[in-house]
């Protein structure tokens, strides 16, 4: 009787694990479907770093689901012009597209503030309100209206005040100045004169070539050396108080990513902050020795003056206070920014700033 339970118990056992055998690859094949995606950048392949924060999440993705979500990545004008990359991606040309949302403030001004808008937080200020501060949710209510969902996906760091014909000493040397400067920034220079000009990436060099734009903003130094502008623009302003830290964003379209897999919708939250760290520090690794490099080959390092700065400061706040005034979105995003800023600045102020200004001298000094 022992020996015949045994058996009997034995082929049962079989039986059950032969059955989850067969019931597992379904099953996992279910939770992990074949799903294919497009994405559109609104950045030339050249620049690694910015670009690169595409491949970055498509990589993680598809290595997390051992190819089954893939994310093809496509180069600003591959598919769609750099500047509609989210048109495309809310319309469901592409279903998802790495982007700056200040690229369409023009459309509303509430798309620039979750990216950058003058006189905002640092990079690590803008991650710990978009993570923690409420940033995320706040924007994608914004969002939602636009028929997408929104997610960090990269940060320059403070950015360089852009490359010029000439040197600007004061606030009357900007009147007349047709300059390339992104987004929002645009509508707070045109108080004090100068006359924006929004062009793509890829398009910048050619348009300061040719004279037809006097100066032109971009990132920093990694990037402005690869495109070159020292070559049209000797004197290399700092800083660029209009993106104190610029948060690139992925859009997905909005009902297809609410279609993902529950796991899948998780990946790409962990993945695109993932690329949203790397992203910044690429740019905090490559910088110093590209800064270098452009002032070995003649790139005239000039600050703003203090004049020019406040000048912008109170242009900035009289641009705020009048889309506040008229556009609820922006004041809903602006307002919680700024209560945040404050409370930012006070903050780094004590330790961070001591501690790095400490460390500055000792470079100076020639101790590091």
């Amino acid at each position: 009787m022992d020996r015949r339970s045994f058996l009997t118990k034995a082929t049962v056992g079989g039986v059950g694990a032969a059955a989850a055998s067969t019931l597992a690859a379904p099953a996992l094949a279910q939770s992990m479907p074949k799903v294919t995606w497009r994405l559109t950048s609104s950045f030339p392949k050249s620049l690694d770093t910015i670009y690169g924060g595409a491949e970055v999440l498509s990589k993680m993705v598809s290595e997390a689901t051992d190819g089954n979500f893939q994310i093809q990545v496509f180069a600003a004008g591959e598919l769609v012009p750099g500047l509609q990359a989210a048109d495309a991606a809310a319309d469901g040309t592409v279903e998802a597209c790495h982007t700056v949302g200040y690229y369409y403030w023009g459309k509303d001004p509430a798309w620039a503030v979750a990216a950058a808008v003058p006189f905002s937080l640092s990079a690590r200020g803008i991650n710990a309100w978009h993570y923690h501060g409420g940033g995320i949710d706040l924007y994608n209510e914004f969002l939602a209206k636009q028929g997408l969902f929104g997610l960090p996906g990269g940060n320059t760091g403070v950015q360089m005040g852009g490359w010029f014909r000439k040197e600007i000493n004061t606030v009357e040397d900007l009147k007349g100045l047709k300059m390339r400067v992104g987004g929002f920034a645009g509508k707070v220079m045109e108080k004090l004169g100068l006359i924006p000009q929004q062009i793509a990436g890829g398009d910048i060099y050619p348009s300061l070539e040719k004279g037809t734009i006097d100066a032109a903003e971009w990132v920093g130094p990694y990037d402005d050396e690869k495109l070159g502008f020292y070559k049209v623009a000797p004197y290399y302003y700092y800083p660029g108080w209009w993106e104190g830290g610029p948060t690139v964003h992925f859009f997905f379209n909005k009902a297809q990513y609410e279609s993902l897999p529950p796991a899948y919708a998780a990946l790409l939250r962990t993945a695109a902050q993932a690329a949203d760290a790397d992203m910044l520090q690429k740019y905090d690794y490559k910088n110093p020795a590209a800064l270098k490099t452009l002032v070995a080959n003649g790139a005239q390092l000039r600050p703003f003056s203090p004049e020019i700065l406040t000048a912008c400061f109170n242009a900035a706040n009289e641009v705020y206070a009048e889309m506040e005034a008229t556009n609820e979105e922006f004041a809903k995003l602006w307002q919680s920014i700024k209560a945040f800023r404050s409370e930012n600045y006070l903050w780094t102020q004590v330790a961070e700033y001591n501690y790095d200004t400490f460390m500055m001298i000792q470079q100076r000094n020639g101790q590091l």
